[in-house]
């Protein structure tokens, strides 16, 4: 990264450059800010989630692992894998004949994914960012990107990455945040998640970084438009599939 971090406990707000009436192409915040962020939650990452989905994370990452429709012996890259999760969950379905690995800018995420499951034979975790990844063309049979989508500078570019180094016929999976469709439900969750983070965040002494999260989906493409520029970068056969009460969208796309 050229560009120093600022420490920390800054806060990192996406709405800085974007105004929220309108959908973006991608994250305005330089990703040396959103590393460093990651970087300085990275301890209490796992704990937070399980607290504000009430732990219906690991549910929705098993949706996942089925959208990829990866088979035993396969191959899976996880992008911004975070502390490995969905990484972990790629490799059950894989077993211990195939290859899951595991990306990140995150150096901190990537130290916990390694703790936790670097003594799973068939996983790898590597740094590297989303918008350029350090892989040859069609070496996986599908690439998942879990809550991350929205940290990008490029969401098209993200996905056209992902599309890249899957084989043709494999899958390209996106689990991530949404706003629900109905407008009143759509006000009430921002409204809750916009205080529920920040609040959860106070608990564990991160309530700056914390509160990038609510921001993170002012002006973020709904649903059906997240699909639309999956279309737009030639995947096929793209589905949404809506979860949480509406909260969290599922997308899946075939590389052709």
């Amino acid at each position: 990264m050229s560009e120093a971090r600022r420490p920390a406990e800054e806060s990192v707000d996406p709405s800085e450059t974007d105004s929220p009436h309108r959908s973006r192409s991608g994250n305005p915040v330089p990703e040396p800010r959103v590393a460093s962020m990651f970087d300085s939650i990275a301890p209490v990452y796992d704990r937070m989630n399980t607290i504000m989905t009430a732990g219906l994370d690991g549910r929705w990452r098993r949706a996942a692992v089925r959208a990829a429709r990866i088979s035993f012996g396969g191959s899976a890259l996880d992008v911004a894998c975070g502390t490995g999760k969905l990484t972990a969950a790629l490799a059950s379905a894989v077993g211990p004949t195939g290859r899951v690995v595991g990306v990140d800018l995150s150096t901190a995420m990537l130290e916990q994914a390694r703790h936790a499951f670097g003594g799973l034979g068939q996983i790898e975790f590597v740094a590297g960012n989303a918008l350029a990844l350090p892989f040859e063309a069609n070496v996986f049979d599908a690439a998942t990107i879990a809550f991350g989508l929205r940290n990008l500078a490029s969401f098209g570019d993200g996905f056209r990455e992902m599309a890249r180094v899957v084989r043709p016929g494999g899958r390209v999976v996106c689990l991530e945040l949404t706003t629900p469709r109905p407008k009143i439900a759509g006000r009430f969750y921002s409204a809750v998640f916009g205080r529920m983070a920040p609040f959860v965040g106070t608990a564990f002494g991160k309530r700056q970084a914390y509160a990038y999260l609510p921001h993170s989906l002012d002006g973020f493409p709904s649903a059906e438009e997240l699909a639309e520029t999956m279309r737009q970068v030639g995947l096929a056969n793209v589905t949404v599939r809506r979860l949480a009460l509406g909260a969290v969208a599922l997308h899946s796309g075939e590389v052709r």
